[in-house]
């Protein structure tokens, strides 16, 4: 069975890894770029994805270069706390939660997907463009080469869009659709290398119903305990009336000083979110953009995967925790069907539905709704959250997240594996 992918992200690659674990092993992944390099900012990826980064024998590389999350908190425009949840081991997963640079985390994956399934199996300065569906059920996959200059055409069984939220795969499939729809938010990204804050493990997302800042760790102190560590900071507001975007691209570059006097009075006595900025390496300003749900993701011998499928707001640390669990979803099906069309089907049954509702609760601001809440009702801040929220209230909120997500601790520690091995004892 020759498989195609679409893009060597994040969902990309682990697709490669989960296929290669159930048996399959003629894949090759096609990614545009002439090179795969460390871009972009932080990730967070929730534990129901760390297991299967850790099945995939992954996970002790990983914590080479990123941070077991041990808490998130909300906090108000005034830096007071909102609620504070444990997070990862400490909630009682089996499993960490992690805080990594993306750029290191797609590394890590690259190298696996070379070492097991060849140095071949990631194809640079390779757009796919199209595809045709053939007469005996194949799919033939078009593709440019813009630094050699060509084209070529690759038959495969299978064709995997994991090609992101400007997918050539999905605009065949929906050529009406558009670019993604924008909901008048900006963000502003970087990374600043930084002494650590609180406990040096803790997230933190603070703000009001305008303005909204998230900063986490993503690793360990350089030169030992006390040093400095990468730190990720993203700062959000609504777009001014005159702000025009042309293209979802995180690799966007703007000096800090363009936006930092929007969130000037976000400096609190255990952390200084400007002088944070200020400092940043590097700085990326993207508009806050999604995809509408799709009644739809497979056509035959094709189906989408990751921001590809189900592109959603950064509400809750879901948009490659979701990615990666696709991958794993898919690559078993692959390995149980009759047929890769029958396969991609069954992914599809499994996962949209679920998606479908993260995608929605993404719209309504997720968990961070608690935030606008805290502004709503105690715009000047409060001595106690019990001064603003019932009781359970705020509980209530982040286990119903949880729950949409499929990622609560019973679930995620009780569910049997998605690896195929494992699904295949289990359908006898």
């Amino acid at each position: 069975m020759t498989i195609v992918i679409a893009g060597a992200g994040i969902g990309g690659l682990t697709t490669a890894l989960g296929l290669y674990e159930a048996g399959i092993d003629d894949v090759r992944v096609l990614e545009s770029v002439p090179e795969l390099r460390p871009l972009g900012v932080g990730l967070n990826i929730l534990p129901n994805a760390v297991r299967e980064l850790a099945e995939l024998e992954l996970l002790d590389e990983l914590l080479e270069s990123a941070v077991p999350t041990g808490a998130l908190e909300y906090r108000n425009r005034h830096g007071q706390l909102i609620w504070r949840e444990p997070r990862g081991t400490a909630a009682g997963y089996r499993w960490p939660q992690l805080s990594v640079h993306r750029g290191r985390l797609q590394a890590v994956l690259a190298r696996a997907v070379r070492r097991r399934l060849g140095p071949g199996a990631v194809v640079t300065d390779a757009r796919v463009e199209r595809f045709a569906d053939r007469a005996d059920g194949r799919v033939d996959v078009h593709v440019r080469h813009p630094e050699a200059k060509g084209r070529s055409v690759t038959t495969a069984d299978a064709l995997i869009g994991a090609d992101g939220i400007r997918s050539a795969v999905r605009a065949q499939l929906y050529p009406d659709e558009g670019p993604p729809p924008w909901n008048g938010l900006v963000v502003w990204r970087g990374t600043t290398l930084a002494p650590p804050f609180l406990d040096g493990r803790t997230m933190i997302i603070a703000g009001d119903d305008r303005r909204r800042a998230v900063v986490y760790p993503m690793s360990e102190p350089e030169g030992g305990a006390g040093g400095p560590v990468l730190m990720n900071w993203a700062v959000a507001r609504a777009a001014d009336p005159d702000a025009v975007f042309e293209a979802a691209d995180w690799n966007r570059p703007v000096p800090p000083d363009s936006f930092l006097h929007h969130f000037a009075d976000l400096a609190f006595a255990w952390l200084d979110i400007p002088a944070l900025v200020r400092s940043a390496q590097e700085s990326y300003v993207y508009p806050m953009v999604d995809r509408d749900p799709l009644p739809r993701w497979t056509h035959g011998a094709v189906t989408l995967l990751g921001d590809a499928a189900h592109a959603m707001y950064p509400m809750g640390s879901n948009g490659a925790t979701q990615s990666i669990v696709d991958a794993r979803v898919l690559a078993r099906e692959l390995a149980l069907a009759d047929t890769p069309a029958a396969a991609l089907s069954a992914y599809e049954a499994e996962r949209l539905p679920a998606l479908t509702r993260v995608q929605a609760s993404a719209r309504r601001r997720g968990p961070e709704v608690v935030i606008d809440l805290a502004h709503e009702r105690a715009p000047e801040g409060f001595a106690d959250p019990a001064e603003v929220f019932g009781t359970g209230e705020l509980e209530s909120v982040s286990a119903e997240f949880a729950r949409i997500g499929g990622f609560d601790p019973e679930t995620v520690n009780t569910r049997p594996s998605l690896a195929a091995a494992s699904a295949i004892g289990g359908r006898r």
